[in-house]
């Protein structure tokens, strides 16, 4: 009889750690985007999806100081997220002047200047949310307001992680 015991005892321990082990161990990759709202201390997770390496995301917003707009678009590898190109009006403060290289400049049909090839990886990918004009996160072909996910002058972070299941259902 007690042997019995021993044996359903040692299959459930086993089923848990297999739970355990399912719910705890770092299996997912997302996209996450993190911070503060304005005023307010404590960090929040404001967007979580699922993204791979490969994935491509951009943002885009009026310059605080070129005053128009600016796209930039990031790809997330393997370790971290890299600026791969800057999308822009015009030439003025704030705005990439020389070419490294590797990188391109080209004209788009309506007039744009593409800068291309950066492939720079950012440690710290933030911004502060926009009061006069919105930031506009774009992932897997949909578009979010920065200023409707986070509020203005939030200061907001992407980050790319890999989570376990349990992190990615409680963030």
């Amino acid at each position: 009889m007690l042997k019995g015991y021993r044996t359903a005892a040692m299959a459930l321990l086993s089923v848990a750690a297999i739970i355990a082990f399912i719910l705890f161990v770092p299996v997912k990759t997302s996209l996450v985007l993190e911070g503060t709202g304005y005023k307010k201390t404590k960090k929040e997770v404001f967007f979580k999806e699922k993204a791979d390496t490969g994935t491509f995301f951009s943002v885009s917003f009026i310059h605080s100081v070129n005053k128009d707009s600016i796209k930039e678009t990031y790809e997330i590898k393997e370790d971290g997220i890299y600026l791969t190109s800057c999308l822009y009006s015009s030439f003025g403060a704030g705005v990439l002047t020389e070419l490294e290289k590797g990188q391109t400049l080209s004209r788009t049909k309506d007039g744009q200047m593409l800068v291309s090839g950066i492939d720079k990886k950012i440690e710290n990918l933030s911004y502060i949310v926009g009061t006069v004009s919105d930031h506009i996160f774009e992932i897997n072909g949909k578009e979010f307001s920065l200023t409707k996910l986070c509020g203005k002058n939030s200061t907001v972070k992407f980050v790319f992680k890999k989570q376990s299941i349990f992190a990615f259902l409680t963030d």
